[in-house]
């Protein structure tokens, strides 16, 4: 059982702890095998089972609601630890509709969010694009006004949930103004003419992604989130309450890496005495502990700034996501080298964490991008110097 001291950190209350007991209780029972098959299928049938639980209503918030990021991450975090795909699953749901949960319409609100929050609509976040990729000011993708309508041309890659989506929110260039200012964010349902899936991307930790390509696609004016130009400031503010979350993840899949090396370490023996025995596997084991301490440290402060009222958490989100992912490679690489042979053995926990957790460093911001995004918040915050 895994060390579950930090949910008497400050930064909970009584009601994240009852969280994290009922949903520990949950998925100890609903996740405790890791579902086989299609990765399409997979994915809808977690989408089903979290949305049956009630543990979906987390990632949308409606009338007087509003998203709480602790409750993100510790959902993410304890359901990572247990299944890749069930925290992907979950994850999605939030950051596809983060942008009509933050400045969506009460009628759009109306239209999708209950049946993402129950698991009825699968929803996904189009954003990056083949040649602009983390650079989302340089993004071509266009949204023309014509007459009640916009029409969308281009393309979007990388799309998590591409192809199995309902409803995804995008992101096109209006044109009000050059660079960032001239974004508008848009919901698009699927199967709409002119809108298709081109690729299904192929990765080492299976996920349902793909490229889009829309081609004189017609939406009415009405699927515009916010206002005209408004794109760039949704998509930054949807990234911010998100990105502590994919810390919490790269969290939870650490913790399980550190637990699994326990597990390894006490009970396989060499000369006469178990792994955990040695002092160079006690220094491991140690810098594993002091790694996920740290990350947890980093992705609560960002949560809980958050819920505090903090407009923005540009900083803390980057330094939460930057140190978690990163540490959280070095945990499953240490524990896939405690694991000695079998660490590298096809269906291994520890062999699919060490899969799972590359593409954390990646999405949603690389890692190097976040070390920009925490030197230019250093460099206003001195004023410039």
């Amino acid at each position: 059982m895994m060390d579950r001291s930090f949910l008497d950190w400050p930064f909970f209350e009584d009601r994240h702890k009852r969280l994290a007991d009922d949903l520990e209780a949950w998925a100890s029972e609903a996740l405790a095998k890791v579902e086989q098959g299609c990765t399409d299928s997979i994915c809808h049938v977690l989408v089903s089972k979290l949305g049956k639980a009630g543990w979906l209503e987390h990632t949308g918030a409606v009338g007087d609601e509003r998203l709480d990021v602790r409750s993100l991450c510790l959902i993410r975090e304890t359901l990572a630890r247990y299944d890749g795909l069930a925290d992907f699953s979950f994850a999605m749901q939030g950051l596809g509709t983060g942008a009509i949960t933050l400045f969506g319409s009460g009628a759009q609100k109306a239209d999708w969010l209950p049946k993402t929050r129950k698991g009825y609509a699968i929803a996904a976040f189009a954003l990056t694009e083949p040649q602009s990729g983390s650079d989302v000011a340089n993004s071509t993708m266009t949204a023309r006004r014509d007459g009640l309508h916009y029409v969308l041309n281009g393309e979007k890659t990388w799309i998590s949930n591409g192809g199995i989506a309902d409803v995804y929110t995008l992101f096109a260039r209006t044109g009000e103004a050059p660079g960032a200012r001239g974004l508008s964010a848009f919901i698009v349902p699927a199967g709409l003419p002119g809108f298709d899936v081109t690729e299904r991307i192929d990765t080492i930790a299976p996920h349902p992604l793909a490229t889009l390509r829309f081609q004189n696609c017609r939406l009415p004016a009405s699927a515009m989130v916010g206002a005209p130009g408004q794109g760039f400031k949704i998509a930054m503010s949807v990234l911010d309450v998100f990105r502590p979350t994919v810390a919490a993840a790269a969290l939870g899949f650490a913790r399980r890496a550190l637990d699994e090396a326990m597990r390894r370490v006490t009970t396989r023996h060499v000369q006469g005495g178990p792994l955990i025995d040695l002092q160079m596997v006690q220094g491991h084991i140690a810098d594993m502990a002091l790694e996920v301490d740290a990350a947890a440290l980093l992705t609560y402060r960002a949560a809980w700034a958050k819920d505090k009222g903090a407009p923005r958490i540009t900083r803390e989100a980057a330094m939460a996501k930057l140190f978690s992912t990163e540490a959280a490679q070095r945990v499953i690489d240490k524990a896939v080298q405690l694991h000695g042979g079998d660490g590298v053995r096809s269906g291994e926990v520890v062999e699919r964490l060490y899969r799972e957790i590359r593409a954390l460093r990646i999405y949603e911001g690389a890692s190097d991008v976040q070390r920009v995004v925490i030197a230019r918040q250093l460099q206003a915050t001195m004023g410039g110097e």
